[in-house]
């Protein structure tokens, strides 16, 4: 069998967790044993202009119905060629906090994941959703949970005292649900603790605004390190509205960081890896959580999370075995493009 080449397509190369998880596929030695990896930046309102030369295709691509001409053309010019999709983006929460006509957002779906072969969900809970929404039928539908390299948030010490400083760690966008932390946060009356917030964004004005001054609470600016970033705080804040998986979580638990999720989407994933689940999405809810990590030991991280390398080791053989599949489905000789 040859190696594979596999050409990964974006249409916004944007600083964030979707091209951290591309770098990682890049650089990953267990994903590079069997095939090439490459990285082909493409205009998201544009069509084709002609193949690509590869054996299998991995769009990473954000849908839209303007989108539809290039992801049409896609499929047009690589009739036999494996197409993969993998959702970074749409999530349940995500259409109850953006989308008003639900119908034609449900058609966009169908329509664009009908062109693929194969449509990746990056976590169990979006999967569970594209599955009942009718999006993507089961038998084209595989759960892969977004990973990076890990080692050097498990090379950090872990937190083993009462969590004096929370980070919270993303864009500064309405998503994440920073509003709701900083109104948290100031109602607790003590000095001792503080709110570091590292990111940037649209949101920063606003939410500088619901901090009033409070010297606890300090904006980092963007963390080109992040895991400087994780170092410098005792516990991880993720209050988000909507969010597909969240990498922070997967680096907060590696690093020995007690983690706090809301109840939404991909990070209801995260639970069972030691992540601690805010079941009440208020304000007050929020306050009550960071106070028991602020006056008490933190939770015992999991060892699995931890101490192993099972997040990138099962991220990269899932992603060999949908390549495998796909293409030995596609040709029997894999030394010749489809």
């Amino acid at each position: 069998m040859g190696r594979l080449r596999v050409v990964h397509l974006v249409d916004d190369t944007t600083a964030g967790g979707v091209m951290r998880v591309l770098d990682h596929i890049l650089t990953s030695h267990a994903l590079s044993r069997d095939a090439d990896h490459e990285l082909r930046v493409v205009d998201r309102y544009g069509v084709l202009a002609d193949r690509v030369r590869a054996d299998s295709i991995v769009s990473h691509l954000a849908i839209s119905w303007r989108m539809m001409p290039l992801v049409a053309t896609l499929r047009a010019f690589h009739p036999r060629t494996p197409l993969v999709h993998v959702e970074h983006s749409y999530t349940e929460g995500f259409v109850a906090a953006n989308v008003t006509h639900t119908r034609r957002f449900g058609l966009l779906l169908r329509t664009a994941f009908r062109l693929f072969d194969r449509t990746v969900a990056v976590s169990h809970a979006q999967g569970r959703w594209l599955e009942r929404s009718g999006a993507v039928p089961a038998e084209k539908l595989t759960v892969i949970q977004s990973c990076v390299d890990l080692s050097g948030f498990r090379a950090l010490a872990p937190v083993d005292r009462p969590a004096k400083i929370l980070g919270a760690i993303g864009r500064l966008d309405r998503q994440k649900g920073f509003d709701t932390l900083i109104k948290a946060f100031r109602q607790i009356n003590r000095s001792d603790l503080a709110l570091h917030i590292y990111g940037e964004g649209a949101e920063e004005a606003h939410l500088r605004h619901l901090a009033q001054d409070d010297p606890r609470i300090r904006f980092m600016g963007f963390a080109s390190d992040p895991l400087n970033a994780m170092e410098a705080v005792d516990a991880v804040a993720m209050p988000s509205a909507w969010e597909a998986y969240g990498l922070v979580a997967i680096e907060a638990m590696a690093a020995g960081r007690p983690l706090l999720v809301n109840p939404v989407d991909g990070l209801v994933d995260h639970v069972t890896h030691g992540a601690i689940l805010v079941s009440e999405r208020s304000v007050d809810g929020w306050r009550r959580e960071i106070l028991k990590l602020a006056e008490g030991t933190p939770p015992v991280q999991s060892v699995c999370t931890r101490q192993n390398h099972a997040f990138e080791e099962v991220f990269a053989a899932s992603w060999n075995e949908v390549f495998r599949v796909l293409c030995s489905e596609c040709r029997g000789d894999l030394t010749t493009y489809c």
